[in-house]
């Protein structure tokens, strides 16, 4: 036996309360049917007839809160155009460029997804446990930290001293240096004071060009030298704990992404000068989601010039032969250690740096010390 369609059971249902003379109650009992479809069917019937009575579709006819398709084309084309632009950058762009309605980052969000321009299962979830923070003025607290990644066409690799303030996000210090020696390292941290100024502190991880503190035993480098000379308190992060600066950190995701450091770049100086560029409008022209769309140079404002302590280097005697100079820090009774051996230089030269020179051929003698 032919199954009915669904089109002819309504006919059927609608035949029995219209010919038959049946009620829609008993109707709707025997097709096992709400008596307001059967209300529903009897409308359609009478509207249009048997063709009225199939199945249509149940898709809305209008989506108020639905893309514009114009909307959708522009979000497609600034997305293959910037592809570290994600749903809160796009959502300004389009109101920046008259957009209007202004869609949603929801729903640009899924636009991204049907157009494959983001992969849904790359996003990463919020560590809920990490604790945000934020000086509330500039020229608090800088961020420092050392990245790599910067090729020159001669195959040499450089990398750049990076540094944020916290407060704005503006950024500092972006100088590339061939080697990280703790002199090059200074010689940036040296520019960047010189052009902005000095803050009331800086913080670093542990790395040799910014502390010695795990050195054996503990001295001062240069680093410490020259913060602690223009009154500046450095602050360390504790032992693998990356998330404690992590302001310095985001931008050096910002960096790869937009700078693009997978490149080749010709030399060392044109390098630097494209990194200045992009550096100038990463302060002065890119919106920042962290404060609130701005740009960092809105935050930062116009800071006061600033008197620096130069590097001076630390004097060293005229050295002869195989002798090495080394700078150790004396202890709070006078004491200096090197090379597991310890001499006594005085209580007046308590918790200052002392120069000494190592002789010999197992350099296990001191020559001088002079403080």
């Amino acid at each position: 036996m032919r199954e009915m369609s669904v089109s002819e059971q309504r006919y059927r249902a609608v035949l029995a309360v219209i010919a038959e003379g049946c009620t829609v109650t008993e109707v709707a009992a025997r097709f096992g049917v709400s008596r307001q479809t059967l209300h529903a069917w009897l409308v359609k019937y009478e509207a249009g007839g048997l063709e009225n009575l199939g199945g249509g579709s149940h898709r809305p006819r209008s989506c108020p809160h639905q893309m514009a398709a114009e909307a959708e084309v522009v979000v497609a084309e600034l997305r293959r155009a910037h592809p570290s632009w994600g749903p809160k950058r796009l959502v300004f762009e389009l109101a920046k460029g008259g957009v209007a309605p202004v869609p949603s980052e929801s729903g640009v969000y899924r636009a991204l997804v049907r157009l494959n321009l983001v992969d849904p299962d790359a996003r990463r979830p919020r560590d809920r446990k990490w604790k945000r923070w934020e000086r509330g003025t500039p020229m608090e607290l800088w961020q420092m930290d050392v990245v790599g990644g910067f090729v020159l066409a001669d195959g040499t690799k450089v990398k750049a001293l990076t540094g944020v303030d916290d407060h704005s996000r503006f950024c500092v210090s972006a100088w590339l240096m061939r080697r990280e020696s703790s002199r090059q390292v200074c010689d940036g941290l040296a520019l960047a004071l010189r052009r902005w100024g000095v803050p009331d502190e800086i913080l670093t991880d542990n790395g040799k060009v910014f502390t010695g503190r795990f050195n054996q035993p503990p001295a001062e480098v240069l680093f410490d030298r020259i913060c602690r000379e223009n009154g500046i308190t450095h602050r360390l992060t504790q032992p693998r704990s990356p998330t404690t600066t992590g302001k310095i950190e985001r931008f050096h995701r910002s960096l790869r992404a937009e700078f693009r450091t997978d490149r080749v770049f010709k030399d060392l100086a044109g390098a630097q000068a494209e990194l200045d560029d992009w550096v100038v409008d990463y302060n002065t022209n890119r919106p920042h989601q962290a404060i609130g769309m701005v740009p960092p140079a809105e935050r930062f404002g116009q800071q006061p010039a600033a008197t620096i302590t130069p590097i001076v280097p630390t004097r060293r005697p005229d050295v002869r032969g195989n002798g090495v100079w080394v700078a150790r820090r004396a202890s709070a009774v006078g004491a200096v250690c090197v090379n597991w051996q310890q001499v006594s230089v005085g209580v007046a030269a308590a918790v200052l740096t002392v120069g000494t020179v190592l002789s010999g051929t197992c350099r296990r003698s001191f020559t001088s010390c002079w403080v």
